[in-house]
């Protein structure tokens, strides 16, 4: 008996401390089975602590370059006040073009040819300039080809001029005539200068003298005309001159103008009449007036006896046509007077010629550039096309005279 209970109370003993076990492992099993649920706080005085912002899962709630307040989303963004000086945007850049391949870089340029034309319209009884002209009442021709006129002005401005006589000793008995009459002619184009004009003097016999350089002083200009009294030779190289006088504007810019006041007769020059025609007709923006010497003399001896004087005549006949022909290949004026009275008119008239004009200017339609000589013709006409016609107050028609060159000498193309 006392083995079984001994056996019974070793047993009842193992069960007990079982049961005291499993209730001991019961809290490890329960928090095992249920991580996620957080037990109650046992320490009340300490603040639970936050999570972790992930900066992942609030992408929008960085704060932007504007700052502002802050909202339940976020910070909120104000715009930004745009300075003054803030420069625009650059443009877009251009395309830039590729050449194909084996092809190099290459330019082209065009040159347009242009042409200024200088028209004066005169009345021929009076010499006066003719005001009030439209465009349309011109027409330009060159080598017979109406010109489109894109250009016109009424130009008026201050001349430079160079005064170009002849001092030499005529016939030695007929030196007084001579004289006399360039004397009254340069005297009388003095007396029409302004004080804006810029005028030189020289003169030739044998060989050119320079007796003033350019000056706007016109009492410097009248004592080296009184000044001209002996001349040194008889020789009269009209054409050498000229084509020094030509060579000497030619370095100025701008319009110039020659005077010529000779007899028109050459004697012993180098260069030749006809080069001397090339060159005055080549030389841009230099106009001649000319005005030949001698007319009372001429005018009284003209016809006589003799077969000396029926030479003199033919001499003097040819240096007309050759002044003439200075004159007109410029767009200037010929005048052969007899009287002194006729100067103040002639020199009226050439300052009207020289200070009111009218500039056309085109673009020919012969565009080659081979240095050929083109022939210019203007006409004047109404605004039906036909040629222009004049009345005085009384409705009597007036005759006018029209001014412009002969021609110009287009450039020689390089190659």
């Amino acid at each position: 008996m006392s083995t079984i209970r001994l056996h019974d109370t070793f047993r009842f003993r193992t069960e007990v401390f079982a049961l005291v076990g499993a209730l001991a492992l019961a809290p490890f099993a329960i928090a095992q089975s249920t991580p996620q649920q957080n037990p109650p706080a046992q320490q009340p005085a300490q603040p639970p602590a936050q999570p972790e912002q992930q900066p992942s899962q609030q992408p929008d709630q960085a704060s932007p370059d504007a700052g502002g307040p802050g909202g339940e989303n976020g910070p909120i963004a104000l715009p930004k006040k745009k300075d003054k000086g803030e420069e625009p945007p650059p443009a877009p850049a251009q395309p830039k073009f590729k050449n194909p391949e084996g092809a190099g870089d290459y330019s082209l340029r065009v040159d347009i040819p242009e042409v200024t034309v200088d028209v004066g319209v005169l009345l021929e009884k009076t010499g006066q300039f003719v005001p009030g002209l439209k465009p349309t009442n011109f027409k330009v021709y060159e080598d017979g080809a109406e010109q489109k006129v894109i250009g016109f002005k009424r130009v008026e401005a201050p001349i430079t001029a160079l005064m170009l006589c002849e001092f030499s000793s005529s016939f030695n008995y007929y030196n007084y005539y001579f004289l006399r009459d360039m004397q009254n002619a340069a005297w009388a184009f003095a007396q029409q200068l302004r004080p804006q004009d810029y005028v030189a003097l020289m003169t030739f016999d044998m060989k050119t003298q320079i007796w003033l350089d350019f000056t706007q002083d016109k009492r410097q200009l009248l004592q080296a005309i009184q000044s001209l009294v002996i001349p040194g030779f008889s020789e009269k190289n009209l054409f050498d001159a000229l084509y020094e006088a030509e060579d000497r504007l030619s370095r100025i810019e701008g319009r110039k103008y020659i005077i010529l006041i000779a007899s028109g007769r050459d004697t012993f020059s180098k260069i030749t009449l006809d080069k001397i025609y090339q060159k005055v007709k080549s030389t841009p923006d230099i106009t001649i007036f000319a005005i030949s010497t001698g007319g009372n003399l001429r005018a009284q001896t003209e016809g006589g006896p003799g077969f000396n004087q029926q030479l003199r005549d033919i001499d003097y006949l040819q240096a007309d046509n050759e002044m003439k022909t200075f004159a007109k290949y410029t767009g200037g004026m010929w005048f052969s007077p007899r009287f002194q009275g006729e100067m103040p008119e002639i020199f009226g008239a050439i300052n009207a010629a020289i200070r009111s004009k009218y500039e056309l200017v085109y673009h020919p339609s012969n565009r080659k550039q081979d240095g050929s000589y083109r022939k210019l013709r203007v006409e004047l006409v109404d605004d039906e096309g036909k040629p222009l016609k004049m009345q005085d107050e009384k409705h009597k028609q007036l005759k006018y005279d029209i001014i412009a060159r002969d021609g110009y000498r287009a450039k020689q193309e390089v190659e």
